[in-house]
């Protein structure tokens, strides 16, 4: 019998009875939906286990760096421009980096949202983490906490510095891990390949690095990126004054380690680190979490902190510093145009 006592044809009960099937099967997909959203957001991770997984990711990413480079087979190609209007480069070295590291997060992983420069559409690799947590991290963290899973942001360089990459001067090369939980960096690996040296901090709990004994303001060694040194030399003058030295430099890693007490001899020695254009997130987020794990900051120009969820740029520039007054370097910053933002 039809609703209301209409009669139908036996094509009508049919067409009646698949629309109140479809009617239950939505309300029971809702419910098994709503279901698994809830036991997916009790998920958690233990931020110890995902800092000894971040240092394996950028080691095992830079041992492909360093293979593909000494065996001479980069396979370059130009993926675009920068910002700065240099080409953008890529590397059979960026690739097979990004699919070590990659995978192996999202291998033990699945469900956590990871962040990477690269992209390819090759088949997964199998790799699984082992679970062993380097003696250091084991005695500098005790035990880690948990987070929710859905908190949870990777950043991933495959290889940082390109450019400098294909010119050989490998020194500012590295493949970077950053961890943010609900958009903060909270934990940063910043590994040299070609010197094997790993850098690594956990925010609130321990790091392997520290910062130097003193810093000079008066003035600062500046460090910047070498695609723009010129176009920033006006911005530091005048914030600094002219006798200011700029140290021209590759790779985002690089410039934050240059601000530390590293024990790798390459790496230069600087007291601030400025870039005024677009930068993308996975070049700055494992040195900003380094920074702060050391008391140390890197903002926008303005001085605001960098939101390490959503999109991939941060527009604003950046200021990094460490064991200064951050903000007297941020208030000695000129106006900044917002037609270089880009």
């Amino acid at each position: 019998m039809a609703p209301m006592g209409i009669r139908l044809s036996p094509l009508g009960v049919a067409v009646f009875c698949l629309l109140g099937l479809g009617v239950i099967y939505h309300l029971y997909a809702g419910v098994i939906s709503s279901r698994i959203a809830a036991f997916t957001s009790k998920r958690t991770v233990n931020l110890r286990d995902l800092l000894a997984l971040s240092v394996e990711a950028a080691v095992q990413g830079g041992r492909e760096v360093k293979r593909v480079r000494e065996e001479d087979k980069l396979e370059e190609k130009t993926k675009g421009k920068t910002k700065e209007g240099a080409s953008e480069k890529l590397t059979q070295g960026d690739l097979n980096s990004h699919r070590k590291m990659y995978y192996l997060i999202k291998n033990t992983y699945p469900y956590v949202q990871v962040n990477s420069e690269e992209h390819d559409e090759t088949n997964n690799e199998l790799g699984v983490w082992n679970r062993d947590i380097p003696a250091d991290i084991l005695k500098s963290v005790e035990g880690g906490r948990d987070v929710p899973a859905d908190s949870i942001t990777i950043w991933i360089d495959p290889l940082d510095a390109t450019q400098e990459y294909t010119e050989n001067l490998l020194k500012y090369v590295t493949t970077m891990v950053c961890v943010a939980v609900d958009g903060k960096p909270v934990i940063g690996v910043i590994h040299k390949p070609f010197t094997g040296y790993t850098a690594w901090a956990l925010v609130g709990h321990g790091s392997n690095m520290k910062p130097r004994t003193t810093y000079n303001m008066n003035p600062p060694k500046v460090i910047v990126s070498r695609s723009h040194a010129g176009k920033v030399k006006g911005f530091i003058e005048e914030a600094f004054g002219n006798t200011t030295v700029i140290l021209p430099a590759g790779g985002a890693g690089y410039k934050v380690l240059a601000l530390l007490d590293p024990l790798d001899e390459d790496i230069e020695k600087a007291d601030v680190y400025i870039h005024v254009t677009f930068i993308k997130k996975w070049d700055i987020c494992a040195g900003n979490a380094l920074l702060t794990a050391l008391g140390g900051h890197m903002t926008t120009l303005k001085g605001e902190e960098i939101d390490y969820s959503g999109a991939a740029g941060n527009r604003e520039g950046l200021l990094a510093s460490v064991k200064v007054d951050h903000q007297d370097l941020v208030a000695k910053l000129p106006a900044w145009d917002s037609s270089d933002k880009h």
